[in-house]
């Protein structure tokens, strides 16, 4: 065994850095809340290639001397602490002490910082960790910070790296939750010479929203502020109206103590407060403010202060839980509408009108066909005829059911009397099935239905969102819709396949794109792709009321029938189960 010996500094930074700075957006990370604890009011963040090749922050806080600004670069040099007490107190945001170091021993790393009480700036060079040089510089009040070539020294660190887009995406993310995080800064975010997003300091949080998300949202959000006399915990910040919900995590935004935090304990907590009030799997979006004694958390428990753990996590989850729900409550109080609907929950067919087609000479199959709703009001006649013409059956009848519906139970299921047995059928599940495989007979034709918006739909994307939308616009055209670019992140739906209903399109699209940039696409998974969506279209909020006619369900069977796989819905789930005549036999001892 060899002997022990006590590491270089050097060393010892490049181990300390793949624990603090293990990709670009933490090095961003870090270096923002240099920035903010020096009391900046005005952050400039500048990226090449997903920061792999060069960083940019530049700030007007306070700056340092030329003796601090060397001292900053020694390992656990910082000015927020002083004893280990003081780590149960603390405030600030970089107190560690190792980012710098750790930062400049992987990188070659420029600084360039003057306080108000010099003339002069100074500049300090630094590459893999070995001083360069240091000289006197003309320059603001304030600090520049240039890494580049991250992980040039440690090239092994550097193949785990994921794409340019992947890193960029990250970045992206994080500087906008600084932005809504600190409203009074003003944040500027630049991918080579390309603005990403720029924002003045704004008065409040709303506008701030509206700014680097989308005004749409902004506008679909409730104040929250609410505050605990006994324990001290205060609550404010912007959530989703009831029944406004998104696909993915990333809109439900939390922070405590100004700092954005991966907590369970609060997210969960949000969740279980919107239990009935949004649709199943969906998450709301919410910008939430926690403000505690620093005394009850422990942000040190994460290398890179993602996650925090806190002293009481039951009392905090109980005011959480206590505070939105008092925050929804209050909100359908006042609201004229007791019970309020999602966005994209689907209208129930009329009774009538669903009797009416399915015993119309068209044999319209009843499962697939579009309730007329309000939405049908804002579309041209050849959106109707669409609709009809989607409606037929993409393939011909292969035999005629010889099932015979019995009843329909608890609104839920039909009962069948079949020449092998008796047939439970589940009414939803059918229905997805039916409809995944209508949205996969559109995909492969070379001419996808779609119905035209007698008045084109706006829609603004958050810059993330918009940029997937851009890069797949034309595929996205080609299967039926029609979205063109109207403006910064804005786009105008004049268009939608068929099968989507019109009041679900936006929502639809939404969706979509976040599958889209979570999974792309290419040629050879095209195919794969579209059956994504397709589940996306008929799962969830996507679905069919259960409410059918006794003629609408015999017909929803005979379709069923007909389908490449009717055991079983897209989700796996079975579509019906059947107990042979025989079995009945064997059960009541008639074998």
């Amino acid at each position: 065994m060899p002997p022990i010996r006590i590491l270089s500094d050097r060393v010892a930074n490049q181990i300390a850095a793949g624990e603090v700075i293990e990709r670009p957006v933490a090095v961003i990370k870090e270096l923002i809340e240099n920035s903010i604890d020096a009391g900046a009011s005005r952050i400039e963040v500048q990226f090449r290639k997903g920061g792999k090749s060069y960083i940019r922050i530049e700030d007007n806080g306070k700056g340092m001397s030329p003796d601090d600004a060397l001292l900053s670069l020694e390992r656990h040099a910082t000015s927020k602490i002083s004893e280990a007490v003081d780590l149960t107190t603390v405030s600030s945001f970089g107190f560690r002490g190792e980012a710098l170091p750790s930062i400049a021993s992987v990188s070659r790393f420029t600084m360039r910082t003057r306080s108000a009480d010099w003339e002069h700036g100074t500049e300090i060079k630094i590459n893999g960790g070995k001083l360069l040089e240091k000289k006197d510089c003309g320059m603001p009040v304030g600090t520049v910070i240039e890494v580049e070539q991250l992980f040039n020294s440690v090239p092994a660190r550097r193949k785990f790296l994921k794409t340019d887009e992947t890193e960029t995406a990250h970045i992206n993310y994080n500087t906008r939750l600084f932005a809504v995080a600190h409203p009074n800064i003003a944040f500027r975010v630049l991918e080579g010479t390309r603005t990403i997003f720029q924002s003045p300091a704004c008065e409040n949080l709303r506008d701030r929203i509206a700014e680097i998300w989308s005004r749409n949202l902004s506008e679909n959000l409730i104040p929250v502020k609410i505050q605990d006399p006994n324990t001290g915990y205060r609550l404010t910040g912007l959530t989703a109206k009831p029944g406004l919900g998104r696909s993915t995590r990333r809109e439900l935004v939390t922070m405590v103590n100004r700092r954005p935090v991966d907590s369970r304990t609060l997210s969960y907590a949000v969740l279980d407060a919107y239990q009935g009030r949004i649709q199943k799997g969906r998450f709301p979006p919410a910008f939430l403010f926690l403000e505690i004694d620093p005394r009850e958390i422990d942000v040190n428990v994460h290398p890179a202060k993602r996650e925090i753990r806190f002293r009481n996590d039951n009392e905090i989850r109980r005011f959480i839980l206590t505070a939105i729900s008092e925050t929804l409550a209050a909100r359908i109080t006042n609201t004229p509408y007791k019970n309020p609907q999602p966005q994209s929950s689907t209208p129930e067919p009329s009774m009538d009108l669903v009797q009416h087609l399915a015993q119309s000479e068209d044999k319209v199959d009843l499962i697939q066909s579009r309730p007329i709703s309000s939405s049908l009001r804002n579309t041209d006649t050849s959106a109707v005829a669409n609709v009809k013409v989607q409606e037929q059956p993409t393939t011909p009848i292969k035999a005629v059911s010889t099932w015979r519906l019995i009843c329909i139970i608890k609104k839920k299921y039909g009962l069948f009397d079949t020449p092998r047995g008796l047939v439970m059928l589940h009414i939803r599940n059918a229905d997805q099935r039916i409809r995944f495989e209508r949205i996969l007979s559109a995909y492969k034709t070379s001419n996808v239905p779609s119905q035209g918006l007698l008045i084109a739909q706006s829609i603004e994307m958050e810059p993330l969102a918009s940029d997937t939308l851009l890069r797949y616009l034309n595929w996205i055209n080609k299967q039926g819709f029609h979205i063109e670019e109207f403006g910064r992140h804005f786009y105008r739906i004049r268009a939608v396949p068929s099968w989507l209903e019109l009041d679900q399109s936006e929502a639809f699209i939404r969706d979509m794109v976040d599958l889209l940039r979570q999974r792309g696409t290419s040629d050879k998974e095209n195919k794969l792709l579209w059956e994504a969506v397709a589940k996306l279209a008929v799962e969830g909020s996507y679905q069919r009321s259960d409410l059918m006619s006794d003629v609408a369900v015999q017909k929803m069977a005979e379709t069923l029938l007909n389908c490449e796989i009717p055991h079983t819905a897209p989700s796996g789930k079975p579509t019906f189960c059947e107990i042979s005549w025989s079995e009945w036999d064997k059960r009541f001892g008639n074998a």
